[in-house]
């Protein structure tokens, strides 16, 4: 057995850009940062960044094109996947990137997202004290997991830790 499940919360490092497959279907891909804060061996406390890219297939990446902007903090579920080709010289390269299979914008208006909208299998719907709540159709990456939350409690990104 085996299992790929990556779960992130953090912040977009930019919009996300939309093209379309040749068979019409969406593809978003944007950044999402995420901090992590330790102690040195003085004792010093110390902040690092880590990148990652997303991946976002269908209509969650017609979603994502719509309502995410730069600096907004979600939390997404997806697992991790490797990409090898050749650059310019010749040389053989490999990146990893997530690709999500749900997604959560956290936070509210002026926490630089659209608001509190969730992403789960069914019809659309609107409400909610924290903004707009959204669901979604299927996805290019089928998975019968169905996101019907976001953590409880404030995660351990502030709007001083965004790096941009």
């Amino acid at each position: 057995m085996s299992v790929n499940k990556v779960i992130l919360v953090g912040r977009l490092g930019r919009d996300p850009e939309t093209r379309y497959t040749g068979g019409g279907q969406a593809v978003a891909n944007f950044s999402v940062a995420t901090d992590e804060s330790y102690k040195d061996k003085n004792g010093e406390r110390q902040k690092r960044t880590e990148w990652h890219k997303i991946v976002v297939w269908g209509k969650q990446a017609e979603i994502a094109q719509q309502y995410l902007k730069k600096g907004s903090l979600i939390f997404i579920e997806g697992r991790i996947q490797s990409r090898e080709w050749q650059d310019k010289e010749g040389q053989k390269k490999t990146s990893f990137e997530i690709v999500a299979t749900n997604f959560r914008m956290l936070g509210g208006k002026g926490d630089g997202g659209a608001g509190g909208g969730g992403y789960n299998r069914g019809a659309a719907s609107t409400g909610g004290s924290t903004g707009e709540e959204f669901e979604h159709g299927g996805n290019a990456s089928p998975s019968d997991d169905t996101f019907g939350g976001a953590p409880s409690g404030n995660p351990e990104i502030s709007d001083e830790d965004i790096p941009f």
